[in-house]
Parts: structure tokens; sequence; C-alpha cells
């Protein structure tokens, strides 16, 4: 069975993720979606809700499993069997910081990673991006799955 794992914070998820996501569903038989946790940043979201909401927004593929990670993703690879990390890479400057942790987490375990560019439409797609813009009255729905748009307004009402 072929597996690979889209990592990410996800703080929220984004079309953009979902693109890259689905386009891996496509070439593996299981795409694990790795919601790694960093301590030192503090999300929007907690990664419960960030789970449960890429569980929904993945709902139609059939092939995603959803969890959350602390450690080194090496380490949640070698757990699970996985042999590879799928990225995408929006711009050139992702490529450099991208490329470092490749090579690291090749050297570390074996893991390869694919890079898979972001489609035009998305190559500005960020969470911060998304966050920023909606706190401030912008209109992010067509940046979002509809049960995401509508969790991000909820929450930011609330702040």
């Amino acid at each position: 069975m072929r597996r690979a794992v889209c990592p990410g914070s996800f703080d929220p998820i984004h079309n953009g993720h979902l693109d890259i996501i689905g386009r891996a569903s496509r070439l593996y038989d299981v795409v694990h979606v790795a919601v790694m946790i960093n301590k030192s940043k503090q999300g929007l979201f907690s990664v419960e809700e960030r789970v449960e909401l890429i569980r929904e927004a993945t709902a139609d593929y059939g092939n995603i499993q959803v969890e959350s990670f602390h450690g080194l993703l090496v380490d949640f690879c070698k757990q699970r069997d996985i042999p590879a990390i799928v990225k995408g890479l929006r711009a050139v400057s992702d490529f450099d910081y991208e490329l470092q942790m490749a090579q690291m987490n090749l050297g570390l375990s074996g893991v390869e990673t694919l890079f898979v560019p972001t489609i035009p439409t998305y190559s500005f797609l960020s969470s911060s991006l998304v966050k920023e813009v909606a706190t401030w009255g912008g209109d992010v729905a067509h940046l979002l799955p509809a049960p995401v748009h509508a969790a991000l307004l909820e929450r930011l009402r609330k702040h």
C-alpha cells in the first residue's frame, strides 16, 4: 500500500492545503494529514478543532487519515511506515527552507519528500494571511471550505 503524509499546522486548513492533499490522494492509497503540534505557537483553533475541520473538509476523498503529532515528522513517518512526505511549494522562497528540511529528513530516516507546485490560484495563500484578512473584515469565503469559513467567522466574533 502506497502511503504518504501531508504535514502542517493547518490553522486553519484552506483551499491551497486541500489542493495539495487532494492531489496526493490521487497518487497514494492512503494520505495521512499530520497536524503538527508546536507548543511555542498559540493557534487560533485548538489542535483538536483543526483535526475535526480537516476531517470534515476531506471526508469525500475516501483515503485520508487525520491526526495530530508532537515531535519530529520523521518519527511520525517511522511509527506508521510512511516512506514519503508531500509538501506544496508556493514560491521559490518556500523551496530554500523546504529543501533543507527534505535533506535533513532523508538523512535522518530515509523518508523522501515530494514537492508539488501550488496551482497559481493559491500561490499566495497562507493560513496567516487568511486570518489577517478575515480579522479586518475581508471576504475569504472563496479561500476556505464552507465549514472552515463558518468556524473562522465564529471564532473571530468571539475574540
